[in-house]
């Protein structure tokens, strides 16, 4: 008798869930991304306990007929590809079709949603990867979906997460990593009905960073504007010199929108500051690295963080010479430069790809991560969101910028009560993260520059 069974659906995702769904931010990233290809222009994200015992998300976008809604559950069902061309040059955010299955197997999860065509809403609700319910509800058009009790079927699982201060921590880089990649959209991020972040629509990225930074932040940086048009555009800002930091925390580097933890891109910011900086002091940086679909792989890991370039030497290059152009704009180069010869952008692609080809293996920069901070500190005003979304859906009116916040009011250090609970995880968790020494903006609820 053979000793090789296939599994089970339920048992499969539950596996699938690992690569997926390391902890409430891994969740929130999956319904974020989701809610963005759909186009929606506001998302609001609710956690309760640091997301392990509610994390939900809101959205406007287009939303799913009944359908689409009870398919989304099922592994490998997406709307983002056809064919394995598509691979290829992928343009959404979303794309493997396993996230839902995923999350839904190891959580209680309620979809709610509607389309413009559709008489009704539909409400699905999963159990630990089994469909227990879908009926008609009432739902404006777009989605909600709410994520209870995460890990609530696999202990082992759930005693490897961190505090609640930590997840919450987590889960506000997050927001804020998307919040800045798309200024169109407006953000609302609420914890244990406090609201942490609030930003409403932006014009631009510099607008955008004002409203979650502040004025102080903003005075710092250097526009940043360069690249090679047929391998890779690098805009955004950096800070300058004077604004040193002991970690990378403030770091934001994104690829085609697409927040990424890239070792290549950290490494040529820092090659860009070698001659201003000393060893083990850091920029900060918004950097938007804009390159051709079939220029880089997002499908070498289920986190979709991680990519490859094809031409990986082309875009270092791009980054670190960017990056010396905006401080030699403000007057901070200190030494000669190399001239880059003026070749066409055909040629350099031609050459960079004879000669470089792909990177053999992706390349992760881990973020960094708190202790414990005070919730209360974020902000003060009590969120309704989950008690009418009718009401509490229309967006906000514009909020009028306040004076400019002062320096204890944009450190992430003052969020952080002890470095304890990082430096003592039970045995066998392995810590990865540090306490950010230097001041990190928090956010801000001004909506306009000054």
């Amino acid at each position: 008798m053979s000793n090789i069974r296939v599994l089970p659906d339920h048992v499969a995702n539950q596996i699938a869930a690992g690569e997926v769904v390391e902890r409430p931010a891994s969740v929130a990233k999956e319904l974020v991304e989701n809610a963005i290809d759909a186009r929606a222009s506001r998302i609001v994200i609710e956690i309760e306990a640091g997301g392990r015992r509610l994390l939900k998300t809101l959205d406007d976008g287009h939303g799913m007929d009944r359908d689409d809604a009870v398919l989304a559950f099922e592994r490998h069902a997406t709307s983002k590809i056809r064919t394995a061309e598509d691979l290829s040059s992928i343009a959404s955010l979303g794309f493997r079709g396993e996230a839902l299955a995923s999350i839904a197997s190891v959580a209680r999860v309620e979809l709610v949603t509607s389309t413009d065509e559709t008489a009704a809403a539909t409400r699905v609700t999963i159990e630990g990867g089994r469909m227990r319910n879908v009926k008609d509800a009432p739902h404006p058009r777009g989605t909600t979906i709410i994520v209870r009790d995460l890990f609530f079927n696999v202990p082992a699982r759930r005693k490897f997460l961190r505090s609640e201060a930590t997840e919450t921590f987590h889960l506000t880089n997050l927001v804020t990593h998307y919040a800045l990649a798309h200024p169109e959209i407006a953000f609302t991020f609420a914890a244990n009905g406090r609201e942490v972040l609030h930003v409403s629509p932006a014009n631009d990225l510099r607008e955008r960073a004002y409203q979650i930074f502040g004025e102080e932040f903003l005075s710092n940086l250097l526009e940043v504007n360069g690249g090679y048009p047929q391998v890779a555009t690098v805009s955004g800002y950096v800070s300058a010199p004077r604004d040193r930091r002991t970690t990378r925390d403030s770091q934001y580097l994104f690829v085609n929108r697409r927040f990424v933890r890239d070792r290549l891109v950290g490494r040529a910011l820092s090659e860009g500051y070698r001659s201003i900086l000393p060893h083990g002091v850091y920029p900060a940086a918004l950097l938007f690295i804009e390159t051709p679909l079939e220029e880089v792989d997002v499908n070498v890991h289920p986190a979709k963080t991680e990519v490859r370039f094809r031409r990986a030497a082309a875009v270092s290059d791009a980054v670190r010479e960017a990056v010396k152009d905006a401080l030699a704009a403000g007057g901070y180069v200190k030494e000669e430069r190399a001239v880059v010869p003026q070749e066409t952008a055909s040629e350099a692609s031609q050459a960079l790809s004879a000669s470089v080809g792909w990177q053999e293996e992706p390349v992760v920069m881990s973020p960094t991560a708190p202790a414990e901070f005070n919730q209360s500190s974020f902000g003060t005003t009590e969120s309704n969101l989950s008690r009418d979304f009718q009401t509490d859906f229309k967006l906000s009116a514009p909020v009028v910028p306040s004076p400019p916040p002062t320096q204890s009011r944009i450190e992430f250090a003052h969020l952080i009560s002890s470095v304890e609970e990082a430096l003592t995880e039970p045995e066998g968790q392995e810590i990865v993260h540090d306490v950010p020494e230097s001041p990190v903006p928090t956010p801000s609820r001004a909506t306009s520059l000054p």
